[in-house]
């Protein structure tokens, strides 16, 4: 065995690619998670075969957790805007102090690496047609993105030569996954035509988004564990393709073309969304050659309408909580299972 990894967050949309990756490629894993996206958010049987378990909310994570660990991926996080926005106070005790103290634990506990995923969302309003850089300042609109900019702030100090800390600034997640997500504009807007015959866009369409699929995602985070140390310590690297950088209008455009018969529909109802930003993804190609993402837009969203069709991906599923994250969340507060501050009550 290479190594024993802890993913955190391993129940998630990117745990439930990285973690069969992890394993396929030699590595001993650990998977822990406060287990909110369950079997009921599964679209197929997740592949979590020979891995340990760990139930417990990143809050409570103590220095005996991470005995033995020498790569710690950190996914666990509340994992968008909108959840973001849910409790803008949860968001940064989970987002940021808990992952700070993960980082410093892990230090301590002697833990070799520690990879985070960040966003590039910490971008925010950058306006232009520039490509953003690793070195372009943050400015952060959400409270889901300040979170990422202030723990990156943050970790990547600890830094020394027994511990290498890299922060992953990854592009807008979407694919397939076992842990399907609904919530992610691609996927969303895939689902909206597969079981509509429409995409509706509440904007007005212009702003750019950078696009990565998450089994690429999962690829970046096996680079850097694979990567010479000095090649990533104390770095940032935004993760994404460079041709792959669009514009939300362009595409619904090629998602319609995708599905057939199939109107788009700019309502602009919800005014322009201020998030636009284009990013620029040379970095982590000159210092992780080995890292080689496999999909493109086009090819994707093909397979995406084929698992949906497959699956018969129809307009309750796509409304319903098991693939969106804020819903489900709302479920578990409301059967009282999780109390105001997201913590599991005793009788769940």
């Amino acid at each position: 065995m290479k190594g024993k990894v802890l993913v955190t967050g391993y129940q998630g949309f990117i745990g439930a690619l990285l973690v069969p990756l992890l394993v396929k490629t030699g590595y001993t894993v650990v998977g822990l998670d406060t287990n909110f996206f369950g079997p009921d958010c599964e679209f197929f049987k997740p592949e979590f075969d020979g891995v340990r378990s760990v139930r417990k909310d990143i809050r409570l994570v103590e220095e005996r957790d991470l005995e033995g660990i020498d790569c710690i991926c950190h996914l666990a996080a509340l994992s968008n805007d909108p959840m973001g926005e849910l409790d803008p106070q949860l968001t940064f005790a989970i987002n940021h102090e808990a992952s700070v103290s993960l980082a410093k634990l892990a230090k301590k506990a002697g833990v070799k690496r520690f990879i985070y995923s960040s966003s590039c969302s910490l971008y925010g309003l950058a306006g232009g047609d520039r490509a953003l850089t690793e070195n372009d300042a943050l400015e952060p609109l959400t409270a889901y993105a300040r979170s990422k900019a202030l723990t990156e702030q943050e970790i990547l100090p600890l830094t020394d030569k027994d511990f290498a800390v890299t922060s992953l600034r990854n592009a807008t997640a979407y694919g397939i996954s076992a842990k399907l997500r609904l919530d992610l504009v691609v996927n969303n807007l895939v689902a909206w035509a597969v079981t509509t015959g429409e995409i509706r866009i509440m904007s007005d369409g212009t702003p750019w988004r950078p696009l990565i699929h998450a089994e690429d995602i999962s690829r970046a985070f096996l680079a850097v564990i694979e990567a010479p140390m000095e090649a990533v310590n104390g770095q940032a690297f935004n993760v994404g393709i460079n041709s792959e950088n669009y514009q939300i209008r362009d595409i619904a455009a090629i998602v319609a073309q995708a599905v057939g018969n199939c109107r788009v529909h700019i309502t602009r109802e919800n005014g322009r969304d201020e998030r636009t930003y284009k990013v620029d993804f040379s970095k982590i190609y000159r210092q992780i050659p080995h890292f080689k993402p496999r999909w493109q837009l086009k090819e994707a969203v093909e397979n995406i309408v084929e698992s949906y069709r497959k699956t018969r991906m129809d307009e309750a599923k796509f409304r319903g909580r098991s693939f969106i994250r804020l819903k489900q969340l709302h479920f578990l507060i409301q059967q009282k299972r999780l109390d105001p501050n997201l913590f599991w009550k005793a009788a769940a």
